[in-house]
């Protein structure tokens, strides 16, 4: 991925076949689940429990803390910090754009931004509540949120650990930065991207990183929701960065599967806003995208770049930083008298 936090950034060993088609502008919307459509109701729903840090147990971390959309969607760190000061083992995605992915994480364990928007809330070093029943019990208790939730769910019990995770997916599918210059370029205006830049685009089809970073959000091919595209990294280990920046100490996908034909397999992140998002990689190791693009050619497609082609892949690669769409602070439910992370 040169990889918005990437792991298998300038691409991979699947060739050129494609390239002619592998360059697209990002589309106006992304995939909507049919089970769970969009409405103005549930979308602030989910801005709120976004940014709610009540969703963890202490109440000291939202899903903002790590992907904080008042910026570039990551929070800029090696590894993100959660519950208690803990660490965890791999570095922030940008939420930005994640709509278009077909599957969520860096292992691409979550089939769909529902299915991920779960994971954290449960994770002992992310936000650490104990149960999906301890969390919707304390959603509950907050009033304001069970009147949104009954307006915007229908039923007996509109407060659901499902329910919470579909209402941040609402919010997290219209979290798009369109109108880059490279969307500009590909929809006619030809004077939008720069001749360094236009160098770096032939550059990256030339040397094969479009055979894995292809697509609206430069992160593979179209797939059906749940079926993700995994590449290995690194692929050449007869160089300098694989000890340097410890590219194998996590086994990615193997942990998930535990598949020995899934070691050191990730999800291709996408290039879109990539040069917002350092550090890079799965483990945050790299600090510049220049020694990125450097690692990524020579892990995946065992070349060397002169300081040159560097230069003209990173004029590109900053071409598909988009359009950042305001975000206000939402206003959150109270509890007056009582504050729920004291109980």
């Amino acid at each position: 991925m040169l990889i918005v936090k990437s792991a298998l950034l300038v691409s991979c060993l699947l060739g050129l076949g494609a390239a002619a088609q592998a360059l697209e502008a990002l589309p106006a919307t992304p995939p909507i689940p049919a089970d769970n459509p969009m409405s103005a109701a549930k979308i602030a729903l989910g801005q709120q429990l976004y940014f709610d840090p009540r969703l963890s147990v202490d109440g000291t971390v939202s899903c903002n803390s790590c992907h904080n959309v008042m910026s570039n969607g990551t929070d800029n760190r090696p590894v993100s910090i959660g519950v208690g000061g803990q660490k965890g083992g791999r570095s922030a995605p940008t939420v930005w754009n994640a709509a278009f992915l077909s599957v969520q994480f860096w292992d691409g364990r979550a089939a769909s931004l529902e299915e991920q928007a779960k994971g954290p809330i449960l994770n002992p070093i992310e936000m650490g509540m104990p149960s999906a029943a301890a969390t919707v019990a304390r959603i509950q208790s907050i009033p304001g949120y069970a009147h949104a939730f009954a307006q915007v769910f229908a039923g007996k019990t509109p407060v659901t650990y499902d329910h919470i995770a579909m209402a941040i997916a609402a919010y997290e599918r219209t979290l798009l930065t369109p109108n880059s210059a490279f969307d500009r370029y590909m929809k006619g205006d030809k004077k939008a991207l720069s001749a360094q830049a236009l160098r770096g685009m032939k550059l990256v089809e030339q040397t094969g990183c479009t055979g894995c970073h292809m697509g609206p959000d430069f992160a593979g091919p179209a797939l059906p929701q749940g079926s993700g595209f995994y590449q290995k990294f690194p692929t050449f280990e007869n160089n300098e960065y694989v000890q340097k920046y410890h590219l194998k100490d996590d086994m990615g996908r193997y942990a998930v599967t535990k598949n020995v034909n899934d070691q050191h397999l990730w999800r291709v992140p996408s290039w879109r806003n990539v040069a917002l998002t350092a550090p890079y990689f799965h483990n945050g190791s790299v600090a510049t995208l220049e020694e990125a693009v450097r690692v990524m050619a020579k892990t995946q497609l065992d070349k060397s770049l002169s300081d040159g082609d560097v230069a003209d892949i990173v004029a590109f690669l900053n071409s598909l930083t988009g359009e950042f769409p305001i975000q206000k602070m939402p206003r959150l439910p109270q509890t007056p008298n009582t504050a729920v992370t004291a109980k």
